[in-house]
């Protein structure tokens, strides 16, 4: 299942990049709270970057781990996701790219390719997260 989400947000593609993917860590749980990130890597995020998941979205624990595939700036962050479900692996591709909107202006896409066993995913978490993400981004600045 493939699942594309888009806003436009009133602030620079630099300004969504640097929030979303250069400060990915520290910003992901402000957008899902019942999500925790732990870089294994060194440095800053880029491709290579592997970071360790925990989330409770659907009651317990999740734990899993992500790497960093593509990173290129202001433009496109792409990472898999590798997940211990309750029903098996799960392994879900995530990419976000921002698109200059006119002046001062983003659209952010959220992209995700969900396997089969998995498509019961509820769009609207995504949504949802997208959302809080504008809120969260137009305040700071």
């Amino acid at each position: 299942m493939k699942l594309s989400v888009s806003k436009v947000i009133d602030r620079p593609p630099a300004v969504v990049w640097q929030f979303y993917a250069v400060n990915h860590l520290q910003n992901h749980p402000r957008w899902d709270p019942k999500m925790e990130l732990q870089q294994l890597t060194e440095g800053p995020i880029g491709v290579g970057t592997r970071i360790h998941r925990r989330h409770t979205r659907i009651g317990a624990p999740i734990e899993g781990t992500m790497e960093v595939v593509e990173f290129e700036p202001e433009r496109a962050f792409g990472v898999v996701i590798h997940d211990s479900t309750p029903t098996g692996p799960l392994a879900v591709h995530s990419r976000m790219t921002a698109e200059p909107e006119g002046e001062g202006r983003t659209t952010l896409t959220i992209q995700l390719d969900i396997p089969a066993m998995a498509a019961s995913m509820d769009p609207s978490m995504v949504e949802a997260s997208l959302s809080k993400m504008k809120e969260l981004i137009e305040a700071e600045t």
